[in-house]
């Protein structure tokens, strides 16, 4: 590509980041016929217009726009009720049981089977709400400040919470999964909740809406294979369905 299209090149440059991928100025130049310092003016224009942050050597995407749970609630029910369906048929009669903040796992809690005799523990507002309505669970709420983006307790005296216990099941939530560098969140304190969570837990399980493997978070939780079973949706493309499964995890597809 010629330099003499530099707003078709900017614009280029714009959609990767848009897409939430980084960029290199050298490998830019490279590719696009050009000089370094061009790019660097690229990048620089795209900054001032928010689309990107600047680094050493290139660009970064910028981070999603996190919303509070409030407006994610009500959000693909229907298919968030077909993971949690699936996701029901995983716990066992005497289990342990804990629900990571996530509107997915609200809607598991609404799903949970009866006369299991099950200990239910989790630190999300809403879905400790939901559970305190069932006469036939005991119910565990892992208390602290309250993240309004999460819904929940995710500080450092949650962690500590979980540290003591011995989860037999926890249904972690996923905020972002990627086959290079595992699952993410958007929130630091939440992604360290989510580790303490995994490292109490016997089996741990997620449920995952197709989009979610398209998104970008910046705070690593674990590699994929730290969490044993991924309910996804039946639209999942069956080379990420592959990708997965050659992990050795468990992979569940969820039906309409």
């Amino acid at each position: 590509m010629h330099d003499s299209l530099p707003l078709a090149r900017r614009n280029s440059i714009a959609e990767r980041l848009a897409q939430g991928q980084t960029v290199v100025a050298s490998l830019l130049a490279a590719e696009f016929g050009t000089s370094e310092d061009v790019i660097r003016r690229d990048l620089r224009a795209l900054a001032s217009e928010g689309l990107c942050r600047r680094v050493y050597g290139g660009a970064l995407p910028m981070p999603s726009r996190v919303r509070p749970i409030s407006e994610r609630v009500s959000e693909g029910q229907l298919r968030k009720h077909a993971l949690a369906r699936q996701a029901a048929k995983l716990i066992l009669p005497g289990e342990f049981v804990f629900l990571d903040s996530g509107s997915a796992n609200l809607e598991l809690a609404r799903l949970l089977p009866e006369d299991h005799e099950l200990t239910i523990a989790t630190n999300s507002v809403d879905i400790a709400a939901v559970l305190l309505r069932r006469s036939d669970l005991q119910v565990i709420f892992v208390g602290g400040l309250v993240h309004p983006m999460v819904g929940g307790c995710v500080d450092a005296a949650a962690c500590a919470t979980v540290a003591q216990m011995n989860v037999d099941r926890c249904f972690v939530g996923v905020c972002a999964i990627c086959m290079t560098t595992g699952i993410s969140a958007f929130d630091s304190g939440d992604a360290s909740f989510k580790r303490a969570l995994l490292e109490a837990s016997r089996e741990c399980a997620a449920l995952v809406t197709t989009e979610k493997f398209e998104a970008r978070a910046p705070h690593r939780i674990s590699p994929l294979d730290g969490v044993q079973t991924y309910i996804v949706e039946n639209d999942l493309e069956a080379a990420r369905l592959a990708q997965l499964r050659d992990l050795g995890v468990a992979v569940i597809v969820a039906e309409d």
